[in-house]
């Protein structure tokens, strides 16, 4: 009966056994395509750039010397002096922006008022005004002993201003 049909008696007897399903190594990189990919475009990538840093020599160290901010020579100090002056007794309400650039108010100030300080900065900034209760009153601004600016009003509460930029 071996011949007759092709089945043997030992086939049908049998019980089924699982089949192994083989796996190719084709197979699997079926399934994992996208990984290797990947693994592919990140080596490239790499590989692109490491030669880009070789290209613009952006291996090479450059280095900035130590201390050279402490070489350079500071500036000449600036000597400023702000002057409301007026008629003797006068009281005045002034404003001024300082060295510094900071507005400030000075109430019931009497004649004559000054403020003077000295400063390294390359460039200053000053202005000034003042009304005072009188019928005179005067500013002057002066840098380094020169007078940059000087107003001198003569009305009834005389109000006066004095701008300096180029200090």
């Amino acid at each position: 009966m071996a011949g007759e049909g092709g089945l043997s008696p030992e086939s049908v007897d049998s019980p089924k056994r699982p089949r192994k399903q083989r796996v190719s190594a084709i197979r699997r990189l079926g399934r994992q395509w996208m990984l290797l990919v990947a693994a592919i475009v990140v080596a490239v990538a790499g590989f692109t750039v490491y030669r880009l840093h070789g290209i613009f020599a952006s291996q090479d160290v450059t280095s900035t010397p130590n201390g050279l901010d402490s070489d350079a020579a500071p500036f000449n100090p600036k000597h400023v002096v702000i002057e409301v002056f007026g008629p003797p007794g006068t009281v005045a309400t002034i404003t001024y922006l300082d060295v510094d650039a900071q507005p400030q108010h000075v109430d019931a100030a009497k004649l004559p008022w000054t403020y003077d300080t000295t400063t390294t900065k390359p460039a200053v900034a000053v202005n000034v005004s003042a009304q005072g209760d009188s019928n005179s009153i005067g500013c002057r601004i002066k840098i380094d002993n020169e007078v940059k600016d000087e107003r001198t009003v003569n009305t009834l509460n005389a109000f006066t201003y004095c701008l300096d930029k180029s200090g």
